[in-house]
């Protein structure tokens, strides 16, 4: 699962032909989620709640990013890293 972004321990990564709706996957800790790139909605999993508002905040500064990244996955092209949350 190539890792998209890092910050304050939180990991970003998506899979190559991974299946629809659009989506990124997050890891904390032991925490995983599964987080729509349309609606920025938790479509599995669970994150701590100040984590899920640190990825929701990040998602929401880089969607365009993400979904271009959604389109070279589904292509099986290199993804492109995308700025952690500052």
């Amino acid at each position: 699962m190539p890792e998209i972004s890092r910050f304050l321990g939180i990991v970003i990564a998506m899979f190559y032909k991974d299946h629809n709706p659009p989506h990124f996957h997050v890891r904390y800790n032991q925490y995983k989620a599964i987080i729509s790139i349309n609606d920025l909605a938790v479509l599995e999993g669970n994150l701590p709640p100040k984590v899920l508002g640190l990825v929701i905040e990040w998602a929401s500064l880089h969607r365009s990013e993400l979904a271009e990244d959604w389109k070279l996955a589904e292509e099986l092209a290199e993804l492109k890293k995308i700025p952690p949350l500052e």
